[in-house]
């Protein structure tokens, strides 16, 4: 592995009506913005060749919407079948972020994340935060801001439950944009940290 080596970024998610899937498409395109190599798995259709992606990839970004206060069934019927990779750490070491969507401001995304987060560390992954302030949260601030329903974990996006994916609000799909350049420049860190130690 060459000093200039690209950091591959998965984004492994489900998204059961469209609003999710405009927010990995985000997450994607600020990973690839950063330089990063990118590879967009839906875990309600995965197959043996994208598991293969996940165990190479650098870092692995988790996301659903948030249905009933916790990720989706599709999403959590993938977390449990990752525990073949767990058995043999496959993924110790990698990095981990997250995002969700739902359609109430808070919608206990936060417990989401959370879940993303304790998935994350039984596999020995190393999370990476969102690094943004909260947006929207004085009287010179606005919906538009990044980050603007506040959370720290990752990405959170709201949706009105009335609305298509065309209704993912814009300030959110950036955020989650800023999310995957994070990811992305972690990575590059921490992959060249790995050669210099190894050299």
């Amino acid at each position: 592995m060459s000093s200039n080596h690209t950091p591959v970024v998965s984004i492994a998610y489900h998204s059961g009506y469209g609003h999710t899937a405009l927010v990995a498409e985000a997450v994607k395109a600020g990973a690839a913005d950063a330089g990063a190599t990118v590879h967009l798995i839906k875990v309600d259709e995965i197959d043996d060749a994208q598991w293969a992606l996940l165990d190479a990839s650098d870092a692995i970004v988790f996301g659903s919407p948030t249905y009933m206060g916790t990720a989706s069934g599709a999403f959590h019927v993938f977390a449990e079948a990752t525990s073949k990779r767990w058995f043999t750490d496959q993924w110790q070491d990698k990095l981990a972020a997250g995002f969700t969507n739902s359609g109430s401001k808070s919608g206990d995304k936060l417990h989401t994340l959370q879940y993303f987060q304790t998935l994350a560390a039984q596999h020995g992954m190393h999370w990476v935060n969102l690094g943004l302030k909260p947006g929207w949260n004085s009287t010179t601030g606005s919906e538009n801001d990044l980050n603007r329903l506040g959370f720290f974990s990752g990405a959170g996006a709201q949706t009105n439950s009335d609305e298509g994916p065309e209704g993912v609000h814009k300030a959110d799909l950036a955020t989650a944009e800023h999310l995957g350049r994070r990811v992305t420049e972690a990575a590059r860190v921490f992959v060249a940290g790995r050669l210099a130690v190894a050299a």
